[in-house]
């Protein structure tokens, strides 16, 4: 393997990010490759056959271009629907992530769960079929909100973010039949644990579960014994389109200090 071969990971905008954040704690020389394709962005709005299309097409033309040595898809709705055909498509591994329902069972004492994600995540079958496997004795709440994920955009591009502007978006979902016993809470895109401290704020007799850091560990268990730079490198944020928002600062935090638009 080559020290340089890079991880790259791909969403349809900055969510991917709180997969990133635990993964270079963990591998803190690897270099990276950020993918976001904001072309198409929101995921959460289109079809499955749209994404189902889209996904495997742009990744093969990013390992093309990147030669890495793994993929992740840090995105639920990309995952739950494309993630067996960018399989298929790749000869390389390929990470996905899931919403966190089997975690969230572990400890959740009401045995009530929210499931909180876009809309096309929240209703695919792989949600009711993780909640059949992992937590059949629990009542499972799903609520889509496009607007976390535009809010947690905002965040990151540095625009002010309300804790009342987060709760709405949320509400609905403990405004459901039994919502009110919901004691625990899935966070089933990856934009939403950069709304972590805003949740909480709004939302602070539950607990909090996302993927970000089982995914972490198991790109570090992909990984082990592969050789690594001896120094951290630049890592690259590639977008399929406009930004929208200035990002650079807010990419850097993370280790992205060069953007690219294809």
């Amino acid at each position: 393997m080559d020290a340089d071969a890079p991880i790259l990971f791909f969403d349809s905008g900055v969510g991917g990010l709180s997969v990133l954040a635990p993964t270079r704690e963990l591998l803190p020389n690897a270099p990276i490759i950020y993918a976001a394709d904001s072309a198409g962005f929101p995921y959460g709005k289109r079809s499955e056959a749209e994404i189902a299309s889209r996904v495997p097409a742009l990744l093969g033309r990013l390992v093309e271009r990147f030669h890495p040595r793994l993929a992740v898809i840090a995105c639920n709705t990309a995952s739950t629907i494309a993630l067996d055909h960018v399989r298929s498509a790749l000869d390389l591994p390929v990470v996905g992530t899931v919403p966190a329902i089997k975690p969230a069972a572990k400890i959740s004492q009401t045995r009530v769960i929210g499931v909180l994600g876009t809309e096309a995540t929240v209703r695919q079958p792989y949600v009711e079929n993780l909640a059949a496997d992992f937590a059949a004795d629990c009542t499972i709440i799903r609520h889509g909100s496009p607007e976390l994920v535009e809010l947690a955009e905002a965040k990151l591009a540095g625009e002010e973010v309300s804790t009342e502007a987060v709760r709405a978006a949320a509400q609905a979902m403990f405004d459901a039949s039994s919502g009110e016993s919901i004691d625990t809470v899935v966070l089933a895109c990856t934009h939403f644990p950069l709304l972590d401290a805003e949740l909480r704020a709004a939302f602070p007799d539950v607990s909090y579960v996302d993927g970000g850091p089982g995914i972490a560990r198991r790109i570090a268990q992909l990984t082990r014994g592969q050789v690594w730079p001896n120094d951290r490198p630049s890592g690259l944020a590639v977008f399929t389109g406009a930004v929208g928002r200035p990002l650079e600062s807010a990419l850097a935090r993370y280790g992205l200090d060069e953007v690219l638009t294809l």
